[in-house]
């Protein structure tokens, strides 16, 4: 009788336990599931707040990098049609500067896409640019582009040649001063060599033209320019991607 009895007993309280042990593991499951679409919602309310302030950051440095393009066209333009070295058809003078109004807007939008490359890259190769990261150091990259920009114009040598290979010891000066990086060397060369051929076609096309070319159609000394304004635009770049902190430079 008492096995019978604890068969019994047995047999009446098991369906109670399962049905309290069923239940308590369908309100943990709820809980859980609960908790998960709450973290899910937050995750997924911060990845839009940071994609959307990545996206403001980006539009913000590509409008100062274009202001920046298009001031430097404008005045580094009407140094060279001062000197003659470049010459616009008549029609096309009639805007601010007496240059042709395509200009600078093409020059900002080159700045810009050039200048938010050079992080890009930086970041993609693993190579975190630290050399000589501080406005200082930007601005006095700035000053020596002007320079080598405006010494392709004021300088007298007995033949291009001459003056084509101390604008490319100036042009390179300039990069191993204020860069020094692999991804900067190689993003300077492919935009003086992508600008050249675009240049060369605009002259070919007789949207204007250099007095006494001497590397078909343009000035041989233009290579040396567009690498040392991509390196400049770079580390303008650079600078803004770090939202305008200093840091001590490495000499």
């Amino acid at each position: 009788m008492p096995r019978l009895e604890d068969h019994c007993w047995s047999c009446s309280c098991s369906p109670k336990a399962d049905a309290k042990h069923s239940s308590g593991a369908s309100w943990f499951a709820s809980k859980a599931e609960e908790m998960m679409s709450i973290i899910t919602t937050v995750l997924g309310s911060a990845y839009g707040s940071l994609h959307d302030v990545r996206t403001a950051n980006l539009i913000r440095r590509g409008l100062v990098l274009f202001t920046v393009g298009v001031f430097l066209a404008l005045v580094l333009n009407l140094l060279q049609i001062q000197r003659n070295v470049t010459l616009f058809p008549e029609e096309v003078m009639t805007t601010l500067f007496s240059s042709a109004w395509w200009i600078p807007p093409c020059c900002g939008t080159g700045a810009a896409v050039i200048g938010l490359l050079y992080p890009c890259l930086d970041s993609h190769l693993g190579e975190p640019h630290k050399f000589k990261r501080e406005w200082a150091s930007v601005m006095r990259c700035i000053a020596v582009f002007v320079g080598i920009n405006h010494a392709s114009v004021k300088l007298d040598f007995a033949n291009n040649v001459q003056l084509s290979l101390t604008l490319a010891a100036l042009s390179l000066g300039l990069w191993w001063t204020f860069d020094r990086s692999r991804s900067g060397f190689g993003l300077g060369i492919t935009t003086a060599f992508l600008a050249t051929v675009i240049t060369q076609l605009l002259v070919y096309n007789g949207v204007y033209q250099y007095t006494s070319p001497d590397f078909l159609y343009v000035r041989s000394w233009l290579p040396c320019i567009f690498f040392s304004g991509g390196v400049t635009v770079g580390n303008i770049g650079r600078q803004l991607a770090m939202g305008g902190t200093e840091k001590p430079h490495m000499d």
